[in-house]
C-alpha cells in the first residue's frame, strides 16, 4: 500500500506570512519521507461552517509544491469540472506535468460546492448538467493529451482547435483519477475514463468497489488496471501513539483492494506526525 498527504487547511501559525515556508516545509518533509502522492484540495473558500478560514488556489499551490519537490505525484483531490474551462484544465495540468518532470495528475470530478460557486460568480447548474460538464472535461483533456488537434463538438464546450503544445512528458498522457462514490455516473466514468478512482474510507467502500467492477466489465475495462485509492484521515497521534490503530485500518482497506491511503493527517504542519508516518506507517504497510 502507498500512502499520500492531501492539505485541507491552510491556517496555520504565523498567519499568511508564514503560510509559504510552512507549506513548503510539509511538502519537504513528506517527499523525503516516502509519501507517494502530494495533494491539496480544489476550493477557493474553506469548506462548510468556516468558509472564512484559509484557502490557497490550487494549481498555483501545486505549481509552489512541485518547486518544493522532487519525487512525489502532485493533484488535487479532486478538481470540479465547472471551476475552469476544460482546455484551460488541460493545459494547466500539462504545465504542471512539464514543469515537475512528469510528476502531474488530474484529480476531477463533478463539483458540489454550491454556497461557493455561487459566491464566486461561478455557474452551479444542475446535477445532471455538471456530470454532462465532468464527462466533456475529460474528453476535451484526452484529446488536449493526444496528436489530434481537431475541433471538438460537445453539448457544452465547442473547441475550434484542440492545440496544446509542449504536450505533457508523462504518456501517453496524466493519469486521471476521477474522485466520489456515486455509482450511476461517477464510477461509470472511472471505468471509461480514469487510472485512478477516489472514494471515502466509509462503511460501504467494499460495495463501492464491486460497483465498479460491474461498470469495468460493462466497459470491457480491466478492473486491476485502475488504482484504487480511499480517502482517508491520518491521526497518529501527538507521540504515534495512535500508530498501531492506523496500521490495523489500513491493513483491512488493503484487504479489500484499496491500494493507497490518501488524505489529511492531522496536525501536519507540526512536522512530528508526517515523520511518524514516514518512520513508522510507510514501511509497516508497504508489503500489503
Amino acid at each position: 500500500m502507498k500512502i499520500g498527504i492531501q492539505i485541507p487547511n491552510f491556517t496555520w501559525p504565523g498567519g499568511a506570512a508564514q503560510l509559504g515556508p510552512t507549506l513548503a516545509n510539509v511538502v519537504k518533509t513528506a517527499d523525503q519521507g516516502g509519501f507517494e502522492y502530494i495533494a491539496v484540495m480544489d476550493h477557493f473558500w474553506q469548506l462548510r461552517d468556516v468558509p472564512e478560514l484559509d484557502m490557497l488556489e490550487a494549481y498555483t499551490a501545486l505549481g509552489f509544491i512541485a518547486a518544493h519537490t522532487e519525487r512525489a505525484k502532485l493533484l488535487t483531490v479532486v478538481t470540479g469540472a465547472l471551476y475552469r474551462y476544460p482546455a484551460v484544465l488541460a493545459k494547466i495540468i500539462s504545465t504542471l506535468d512539464v514543469l515537475s518532470g512528469g510528476r502531474a495528475i488530474l484529480g476531477v470530478g463533478a463539483g458540489w460546492n454550491e454556497a461557493e460557486s455561487k459566491g464566486l460568480g461561478i455557474p452551479f447548474p444542475s446535477t445532471k448538467i455538471r456530470f454532462e460538464l465532468l464527462e466533456e472535461a475529460l474528453q476535451i483533456c484526452l484529446q488536449m493529451w493526444s496528436d489530434s488537434e481537431e475541433p471538438y463538438e460537445g453539448k457544452h464546450n465547442q473547441l475550434g482547435r484542440t492545440l496544446n503544445v509542449p504536450q505533457p512528458l508523462t504518456k501517453p498522457h496524466p493519469p486521471i483519477m476521477i474522485g466520489g462514490g456515486g455509482e450511476q455516473k461517477t464510477l461509470r466514468f472511472v471505468a471509461k475514463y480514469a487510472q485512478l478512482c477516489n472514494v471515502f474510507d466509509a462503511p460501504d467502500i467494499a460495495h463501492k468497489l464491486t460497483v465498479l467492477r460491474e461498470h469495468c466489465e460493462a466497459e470491457g475495462r480491466d478492473y486491476d488496471e485502475i488504482e484504487k485509492t480511499a480517502y482517508y484521515i491520518f491521526n497518529v497521534g501527538e507521540n504515534g501513539e495512535r500508530v498501531g490503530e492506523t496500521v490495523q485500518r489500513l491493513r483491512e482497506l488493503a484487504d479489500l483492494g484499496v491500494q493507497t491511503a490518501l488524505g489529511m493527517i492531522v496536525d501536519a504542519h507540526k512536522i512530528k506526525p508526517l515523520e511518524i508516518i514516514a518512520n513508522e506507517v510507510i514501511p509497516a504497510v508497504a508489503e500489503f
